[in-house]
This record gives structure tokens, sequence and C-alpha cells, in this order.
């Protein structure tokens, strides 16, 4: 019963991650003519190049990269992109009457730019917590990796930066530096829905005054702390690590406390997006 309940909710985030990316497709990409890599990018050129159907140039690159995926990467690393491979290019064909629906004013090109690329984030983010992949080229750096160990996200920029610029050379410059700002957002929209926002910051502290930053933070700030020993690679001395998690509330709060303790203190601050086992 729980495999089943958790297989519905993949199916359910896969659907909507899928349909989301199509309207954003159909809706703006499309339309505006914006290239941001990827097969809707190969799909947009060739549309307006050579007049073929985008969901037919998407499926086909999808399932030529899915034969290549069962050659080199094997079938079962491959079946969890067969999926979307299926599904996309269908839901972008059912979708494609969208941008007669709803017209979108183009004058403001940047604002919609923003909106499509926040929606595109939400859409990705679904489709990684869903736990499959989108397929696509992705799967072409995937197989570099495998076969010449070239780094996946390097060769992924790379095949996305060549097509942005093939882009550029049929619908201007202009156009490329939008879709890389379209990609930008995208990407910071996307680990916010994998990762949720930081309600919490870990302090990493460094200092002479442990002991009263260990004071401070437990008796004032009422936090717990964990001390641990490391020792510096330069010099080789012995120093204190001073390991806490704080309320996001109460960052300015730790931190000019620390400075007032010891003004020399070293401390690093990272989020800290899920904590367990203490309070």
């Amino acid at each position: 019963m729980e495999k089943k309940r958790i297989d519905l909710s993949r199916t359910i985030y896969i659907s909507i991650s899928l349909l989301l990316s199509a309207i954003v497709y159909n809706l703006f990409l499309l339309p505006l003519s914006l290239v941001t890599g990827g097969t809707g990018g190969i799909a947009t050129i060739t549309h307006y190049v050579f007049n073929f159907d985008p969901a037919i140039m998407i499926f086909t690159i999808s399932a030529g990269c899915v034969i290549l995926s069962y050659l080199y990467i094997g079938k079962e690393r491959t079946n969890g992109t067969i999926l979307a491979c299926i599904i996309y290019p269908i839901l972008v064909k059912i979708t494609s009457p969208i941008a007669n629906i709803i017209s979108i004013d183009q004058t403001e090109f940047l604002l919609v730019i923003l909106f499509a690329a926040v929606l595109n984030g939400i859409s990705n983010g679904l489709m990684y917590k869903s736990g499959y992949s989108s397929g696509g080229l992705p799967i072409l750096s995937q197989i570099l990796f495998e076969k010449f160990k070239i780094p996946i996200a390097k060769s992924s920029l790379v095949i996305n930066i060549i097509i942005i610029l093939v882009g550029a050379n049929f619908f201007g410059t202009t156009k490329a530096l939008y879709a890389i700002v379209f990609l930008y957002i995208n990407n910071i929209v996307l680990d916010r829905v994998l990762l949720g926002i930081s309600n919490n910051k870990a302090f990493y502290i460094i200092t002479d005054k442990d002991e009263e930053v260990k004071e401070f933070i437990i008796k004032y700030l009422n936090h717990t702390a964990t001390i641990f020993d490391v020792k510096g690679g330069f010099l080789q001395d012995k120093k204190k690590v001073i390991l806490t998690v704080i309320p996001s509330r109460e960052y300015y709060k730790t931190t000019e406390g620390i400075k007032e303790i010891d003004k020399d203190a070293f401390f690093m601050v990272t989020d800290a997006y899920e904590v367990q086992g203490a309070k």
C-alpha cells in the first residue's frame, strides 16, 4: 500500500510538472522565439526556420536520446526517462492552441520572461521531486560522463550554450541575453522548490573564547551547540569549532553577539534546510 502511495505521488508530480512545462513552452517560449537550450530550444529553431511541428521535433530528439541511453547507459537507468519523453511531446501538442486563447503583451518582455522562468523553475523542481528524469538532451550529458568522464554540469552547459548561440543567429543577440536571464531565474526557483526556503542558519565558529561563545549560544540564545576539535592546515595548530543551528530571524543577533565576545572570531554561516533531533 505504501509503495502504491509513493508511486501515485510521483506520478502526480511528474504529470503536473510536464503539463506546466508544456504550457510555459507554448504560451511564452515559442511565441517569443526564445531559445533556452534543450529539446524545446531546438524545436523552436526548427519551427521558425523549417516550419517543423515542435511537438514532433521534441519527440524525435527525445526518442533518439532514449535509444542512445539504452545502448550506452543501460535499460535500468533509462526507464526513468521514458515516461517524460512520451508524455511531454503529447502535452506540448495538446496545449499548442493556448497562445491563441491567452494573449500575452510582448511589450513587457522582461516581465513576461521573469514570470515564465518562475513557472518553469516550479515545473522542473516538481520533476526532480518526482524522482523521474526529464530525458531529452541531458541523456547526452550522462553518456559523455559514463564514457569520457566529462562532468555532467559542464557538458550540459556547453550543449545549451551551443543551442542558445544558434538561436541568437536566427533571432538576435537580445533574445539570447533574455534566454540567459530566463535560465538564471529558472535555476534559482528550481533550487527553492527542491530544498524549500531555509528557516535556519548553521554557524561554524572558530574562536579563542569558545567557552564564552558557547555560553552565549546556550544561555542567552537558548540553543544547543556542539564543539569538536580541528587542526589548522597551515600552522597545524589545534582549534575548537562550535557548531550551532539558529533560526534565520536570530541571524543578526547571533553574529553581533559573537563579534562582541571575540572581534577576531572566524565563523561561517550556511543555510540549514532541514534540522532534526535538536531543540
